[in-house]
């Protein structure tokens, strides 16, 4: 039988053996603080359900099944270093917990310090905010928005039964949240296809941003209220685009008449969707032979007023494209 002390003796093994694993991975190495965070998170609260894809379909597991093995499965898979679906719509996803070593690199890469205040964009099941006011120590400081409701409310839910009260607010998360402002960090869960210069404006100088773009993660330094410019991790990333500013990578890039190696190159389909259309695959491809197939790390971005654009290299360097 999986009663409830059993499921939180379940859930406390789990929880430190998911911990170890993310500390092997090297993802606390940047900033080992955060490894107290999630060793006390309970990220089980956070995912009351979620939907594990099988053979026909989503399969749901939810921690008030009258299955006591289903509820057992349900708290070692909420512990597992794995993305879980937590909110579909005619089988589109709408909302995901991220895979929890990811989440540790980009707040590693956030390098947060006492007294930030934190924007997150995309509450999500809210077990980021969570974490980053265990982090910080002071649920004040922490401010998460997204634009579904359904999505705040059970986000609100789940951090409360956790024993954390950050701002939880609806709103377009490409406009910020002004009246929070300013802000010394703003990371996103969601992927963007550009740096909404709302952004910018609500943070003060020398803030840092983390976002994913174009399949990467971008970390950005705001300069002023008009500037920032950094470069992307290392780390390739998957989410769900922001809502209301549409895909965050193109669709139906033709790649005929590209070697065939060009479909198995990571890096170079990393530079089709960063340059989205600015730049013809086959001038893409000549590119990446001739810079020897560059990573993720040699790219950045530039943001000035309401123009950006991407560079390889080099901010001043030949290699520049603009993003939307």
């Amino acid at each position: 039988m999986a009663g409830a002390d059993e499921i939180e003796g379940l859930a406390a093994a789990a929880r430190a053996a998911l911990v170890r694993e993310i500390e092997a991975d090297g993802a606390f190495a940047q900033d080992p603080r955060w490894r107290a965070a999630f060793a006390e998170v309970p990220r089980h609260l956070f995912v009351p359900y979620y939907y594990v894809a099988g053979l026909r379909g989503y399969e749901r597991r939810w921690g008030e099944s009258p299955d006591p093995e289903t509820r057992a499965r349900w708290v070692r898979g909420a512990y597992a270093d794995v993305p879980l679906a937590t909110r579909l719509r005619d089988g589109e996803l709408l909302s995901s917990s991220s895979q929890p070593s990811l989440m540790a690199r980009m707040l590693a890469a956030l390098r947060v310090a006492d007294g930030n205040r934190v924007l997150e964009v995309g509450a999500g099941t809210g077990y980021n905010a969570a974490l980053l006011a265990h982090r910080l120590g002071d649920d004040g400081l922490v401010t998460t928005v997204d634009l579904e409701p359904e999505i705040t409310e059970s986000a609100r839910r789940h951090l409360a039964a956790a024993g954390y009260h950050p701002a939880v607010v609806t709103g377009d998360g490409a406009r910020g949240v002004p009246e929070r402002a300013p802000f010394d960090r703003i990371i996103a869960t969601c992927a963007l296809s550009a740096v909404p210069r709302a952004w910018l404006a609500q943070c003060r100088p020398g803030a840092r941003i983390v976002v994913p773009l174009a399949t990467g993660l971008l970390a950005l330094t705001v300069r002023d209220a008009e500037r920032a410019e950094g470069r992307f991790l290392p780390t390739a990333a998957y989410f769900v685009p922001l809502r209301g500013q549409g895909r965050a990578e193109p669709e139906g890039v033709s790649l005929a008449g590209l070697p065939g190696r060009a479909r198995e190159q990571d890096s170079f389909h990393f530079l089709l969707a960063l340059t989205r259309g600015a730049l013809d695959p086959h001038d893409a491809w000549a590119l990446w032979e001739r810079a020897g197939g560059p990573e993720r790390e040699r790219y950045g971005v530039t943001v000035t007023g309401e123009h950006g654009r991407a560079w390889l290299d080099d901010p001043e360097g030949p290699y520049a494209w603009p993003l939307p």
